[in-house]
């Protein structure tokens, strides 16, 4: 039906010179709202393939009969339009630019004019498209996230729906307050907005009331059961006073937990130790040797930080999971506030965590690892490589090293027996069973996504004390991982320790959660704490070059990570652009069995 009542439209517009011309002038034509109503249907039956949602959402709501129009009457712009245009004005500040919003100019129009039709009919339209375009880049942003790394940015973005937003702003007053409700709602948001207008200079942000800070002077480490006078300035600087009758030069539990989340909310290992690094952040000073950031780059780092705030639905949830990949930390938070931290381990570089929105299903106890295709092909086909391959024959014998089993339709099949260089590795079950080289450890945490990424224990414990920790296949090891069983599962089903303890007495074990956690992997480098101070976290996987670039309108380049398709029956291919060598494999497979 709808090429027909486009043929109406069209047709209908082709005809409005003859209609138009028979009024006495131009106010009484501009008093007829229907062939003002004619006039913009015109406009928007003119084919435009890149808008066709928004162009369909336009026609179907101005075809509707009596339909009155949104923006404009017979005196121009009304409350509702300049309302909108002075939002959209402000979008700058909100991490947006104003300028890619074409707009009418309310002081060109002339109701005297024989042309005032055509310029209300175009106003009309533009407006509509503006306030369309702005509502999904303060929603979903203004970059597509897959362009900028693949698939490795892949998050679930809420559009909102053209028909909706036209629906409503149609018989909203205040417009404005509408459009600024697409931005994040999120305090961290709100922060970064601050900073950006501080940064630019376009205006004196209001900054949060800040204390006096209370300088900590170069001294001796303070740690937990020291007694020192420097701690009654901890204590004053961390507003921690001691129980009444106590020695307030103690370094107690109460001291040694705000030190801890002192350094979690600056992005430091929260060891509850006051060293040289943790005075620095605790009097607001730079790092010696630090490199400075120059303003430009500051705003860089504001703006793509901003971005990434849309990449996440507006409501995260009373009780959620998220993991802030370059930060190597996970958060478990309830009622806006953080209950719990964790250290984790993410992806390698040219192996990267991805960045997705999902829901934790399930809980596993003494997993067994089911190798995916990704390491079957890249980390052990070489080993069974074809006429020799590069070892010198099948050498099979990893297998055993590491506990793997070859499976087909089920059943264990002895790895020598095949014949390698016919066969497709992908095509059998690889699995590790459970026990303490199991590289999935005793716990995994089941989000199911196309990624094939989870959060598991380890193995590799000494990985938790660096401090840059991107050595994984892609899946995000977690410190501590019963302690995180145990807080989800009491939540969900008031799980206690000897539940715990309990479901770790079964091999593959699987608790499904009664209600999904919503799960976020997000990637912030920049966060604005809440004494008024910027925390940065490396740019590992180099996302915010690429998107600083992509949001100035440069070109993007990025190198796609290997697939399976790169090596076939043990050979590796070299692919453009990357630097993948085969003699890495042996390295990579033997540290702990891929460092998965």
């Amino acid at each position: 039906m709808r090429p027909i009542v486009l043929g109406l439209i069209a047709a209908c517009a082709l005809s409005l010179p003859a209609f138009a011309a028979e009024p006495d002038g131009p106010s009484e034509l501009i008093n007829q709202p229907e062939a003002l109503r004619i006039a913009v249907q015109g406009r928007l039956a003119e084919k435009t393939p890149s808008r066709k949602t928004e162009q369909v959402a336009l026609l179907d709501y101005y075809s509707v009969p009596d339909q009155p129009l949104i923006w404009v009457d017979e005196n121009g712009l009304n409350a509702r339009a300049k309302s909108a245009l002075a939002e959209i004005a402000k979008a700058d500040d909100y991490g947006l630019r104003a300028s890619d919003y074409a707009l009418p100019k309310p002081e060109e129009f002339d109701p005297l004019d024989a042309k005032s039709v055509d310029w209300l009919a175009d106003a009309e339209v533009k407006l509509s498209y503006a306030v369309l375009d702005y509502t999904t880049d303060a929603r979903g942003g203004r970059l597509d996230p897959q362009r900028i790394s693949g698939e490795n940015l892949d998050p679930t973005l809420t559009l909102p729906n053209p028909a909706e937003v036209l629906g409503s702003i149609a018989i909203r007053s205040d417009s404005g307050a509408y459009l600024r409700s697409f931005q994040p709602d999120q305090p961290q948001f709100e922060l970064l907005r601050q900073k950006l207008i501080e940064a630019r200079g376009g205006g004196k942000a209001p900054e949060p009331a800040k204390p006096d800070v209370v300088t900590i002077p170069d001294g001796p480490v303070l740690k937990y059961g020291v007694a020192d006078d420097q701690v009654v300035l901890l204590r004053k600087r961390l507003e921690v006073p001691a129980d009444a009758g106590a020695d307030e030069r103690l370094f107690d539990k109460a001291v040694y937990n705000a030190v801890r989340q002192f350094q979690l909310a600056h992005g430091a290992a929260p060891d509850g130790v006051v060293g040289a690094g943790t005075r620095r952040m605790l009097n607001n000073q730079q790092a010696p040797q630090a490199r400075p950031v120059n303003n430009s780059q500051r705003i860089q780092q504001i703006l793509v930080n901003m971005e990434r705030w849309r990449w996440l639905p507006h409501d995260l949830g009373a009780y959620y999971v998220t993991v802030n990949i370059p930060q190597f930390m996970l958060y478990v938070v309830e009622d806006g506030k953080v209950v719990h931290s964790t250290r984790v381990v993410t992806g390698k570089p040219d192996k990267q965590t991805p960045v997705i929105s999902d829901e934790m299903e399930e809980i596993v106890f003494n997993p067994y690892w089911n190798v995916p295709n990704s390491i079957k092909m890249q980390e052990i086909a070489p080993y069974f490589g074809g006429g020799g391959g590069f070892f010198g024959g099948y050498d099979t014998s990893i297998l055993e090293r590491h506990g793997l089993r070859i499976k087909l339709g089920g059943r264990d099949v002895d790895p020598d027996s095949i014949d390698w260089s016919r066969n497709d590795i992908r095509n059998f079950d690889l699995v590790q069973p459970p026990g303490p080289t199991n590289v999935l450890g005793t716990v995994k945490f089941l989000f199911p996504n196309k990624h094939d990424v989870y959060m598991h224990d380890t193995t590799q414990k000494n990985l938790f004390a660096e401090t840059v920790r991107a050595e994984s296949h892609g899946c995000m090891r977690v410190q501590n991982p019963q302690q995180l069983a145990l807080l989800l599962l009491h939540h969900d089903q008031d799980w206690s320790e000897a539940n715990i303890d309990q479901a770790l007495q079964r091999d593959d074990n699987h608790v499904q959660l009664k209600t999904h956690i919503p799960v976020y992997i997000t990637y912030f480098t920049l966060k604005v704490n809440d004494d008024g101070s910027i925390s940065t976290f490396g740019d590992i996987y180099g996302h915010d070059a690429r998107m600083a670039a992509a949001l100035s309108g440069k070109p993007v380049y990025y190198q796609e990570p290997a697939t399976d398709s790169d090596v076939v029956a043990g050979q590796w291919t070299e692919r453009p652009g990357t630097k993948r060598k085969r003699e890495a494999f042996d390295n990579d497979f033997t540290r702990a069995l891929f460092g998965f």
